[in-house]
């Protein structure tokens, strides 16, 4: 334990220091909730709603961090690594280079829950948002996108043959899913058409199974997003299990 705790300061400290995720997990979720909440305020969500359009974006905005961490910084950091031979060379020594990867997963999840803690202190300090839904629920569902996002990455950088290729695959899933699947722009003014494409992507489900619990509605209405996404997460960690590559 005290092996991981002290790696885990010093990789943590690696990745304060390079500030990408600080600029795209922490402040970008920040700016979309400041600037949805100014053009939309407490407006409904639509005719006749029972909750505002801030209430239903919150979930939406919180997958951000979770994208920023799961699909651009994992497949970047783990191809990296193994490029420098830094997996490699944890293999001679009696530290697992599992164990690197371990510490990777809790320092972008770490930037997910302080993401989450900070738009919904911005949104409620600010513009009035409460949490309409169950808690329990919504940080249950918010640990299953996490889950999704995190064993795509890893099934990315694991099997990327070089860190050039790792960020090729990263950014063409990251910049659709952040703009397309209701991220940043809400799914809900999308045409239909953009709508039909946006579903294809895993985070809409994340999304829409995120929107449900923070706003009460019956779990069953998400059954799909659930099934889609426990599914695409055991395939994700089996190809990663299988084909990994430590050199």
């Amino acid at each position: 334990m005290k092996t991981f705790n002290t790696m885990l300061k010093t990789e943590l400290k690696l990745s304060l220091r390079d500030m990408n995720m600080i600029i795209f997990a922490i402040c970008v979720p920040i700016v979309v909730a400041v600037i949805l909440g100014i053009i939309y305020g407490n407006e409904p969500a639509y005719d006749g709603a029972d909750y505002t359009f801030l209430a239903q974006s919150f979930g939406a905005l919180t997958t951000i961090a979770i994208l920023a961490g799961g699909v651009m910084g994992l497949p970047m950091l783990v191809s990296d690594y193994r490029e420098k031979k830094i997996l490699k060379r944890f293999k001679v020594t009696p530290v697992s280079p599992t164990m690197i990867l371990v510490v990777q997963l809790v320092i972008y999840a770490l930037y997910s829950i302080v993401a989450l803690i900070l738009v919904f202190a911005t949104l409620a300090i600010f513009f009035g948002y409460y949490m309409v839904g169950s808690w329990v629920l919504f940080l249950a569902s918010h640990f299953l996108t996490m889950i999704v996002m995190f064993s795509i990455g890893m099934m990315v950088g694991g099997i990327a043959p070089n860190a050039k290729i790792a960020s090729v695959i990263a950014c063409l899933l990251y910049f659709p899913m952040l703009i397309f699947s209701g991220a940043t722009l809400p799914y809900e003014i999308m045409p239909e058409a953009l709508q039909s494409v946006a579903d294809i992507m895993p985070l809409t489900q994340g999304i829409k199974l995120l929107q449900a619990t923070s706003l009460g509605l019956p779990i069953e209405s998400v059954f799909t997003p659930i099934i889609v996404m426990v599914a695409l997460s055991i395939i994700c960690i089996a190809v990663s299990i299988k084909f990994f590559k430590w050199e």
